[in-house]
């Protein structure tokens, strides 16, 4: 079998599974500030798996809220609509793609540690005073490349992980030995399928490589994200590798000694909650 090409993969996107309609919408919208919020909540509403879904991450307690909430506008007017749009895409995406098509692929692995990433990178763009819900975004969909070349060639992909485990290299390593695509490459085909925001789509496509120029803060806060969340190993995985943090990235967040032990804690707790809800 030849490799496959980066052509090959982006020919192949309109067979993945598909998010629902409204979910794309908020995908494209995610740095614009003038969406038709009443509109979206409506369509939300109508998907009732999706809604309760949101709903339970919405009353989750770190959110710390006095009343229960029982719909979507009601999420809107008391977390704002960026808050609850992540939400809605956190619950949808974690339940878009199918499970064990892949032999040794840990799905669940995959998940814990895409939404501890996501907690990570929220509670790092707090602190650095950046917008927490791209943030959190950024980092639940950082390697959603690695679902798409997992379903798209799932015998393919077992070959990715039994070379990672013996030559000891990192995934992105042994996906261009192996298939000849990495996950980034494959999750940038993907951010410009779905219609990510040019935003969410530069930082997803330079986690990686935050140093390069014009990689931008995203980039930045989700490559310590992942890190971060490697070295919790929230993920749970066998033979995980804690990435190599970039000298650029760490410089640019300056956090002391006390401040990353506040960033480790705060980030198990929110991943408890939400890896409860969403993995249920």
């Amino acid at each position: 079998m030849s490799l496959p090409t980066l052509a090959d993969v982006v020919a192949q996107l309109d067979d993945l599974p598909s998010l629902p309609a409204v979910v794309m919408e908020l995908l494209s919208a995610v740095d614009q500030a003038d969406a038709d919020i009443s509109v979206l909540a409506k369509k939300v509403s109508h998907d009732q798996a999706l809604t309760a879904k949101t709903l339970r991450l919405a009353n989750s307690s770190q959110f710390g809220l006095a009343v229960k909430l029982t719909t979507i506008q009601q999420a809107i007017t008391y977390l704002g609509f960026e808050t609850t749009r992540n939400l809605i895409l956190a619950a949808a995406v974690t339940g878009c793609f199918p499970a064990g098509r892949c032999p040794g692929f840990d799905d669940k692995a995959f998940w814990r540690h895409s939404i501890g990433a996501a907690c990570a990178a929220r509670v790092l763009a707090r602190r650095l005073h950046f917008n927490q819900d791209i943030a959190f975004t950024a980092g639940l969909l950082h390697d959603i490349g690695r679902l798409a070349l997992v379903t798209l060639y799932p015998e393919p992909y077992a070959g990715v992980l039994a070379y990672r485990s013996a030559h000891d290299v990192t995934v992105r390593e042994a996906e261009r030995a192996v298939l000849g695509v990495d996950h980034v490459e494959a999750g940038a085909a993907l951010a410009e399928h779905w219609n990510f925001s040019p935003t969410m789509a530069h930082g997803l496509a330079q986690h990686h490589t935050p140093e390069a120029l014009g990689a931008g803060f995203l980039a930045t806060i989700v490559h310590v994200a992942d890190a971060v969340v490697h070295g919790l190993d929230l993920a749970a995985e066998q033979e995980e590798l804690v990435p190599t943090v970039s000298a650029v990235a760490w410089t640019a967040l300056a956090l002391d000694e006390t401040a990353w032990l506040d960033v480790f804690r705060e980030t198990e707790l929110q991943f408890g909650e939400i890896s409860r809800v969403l993995m249920e």
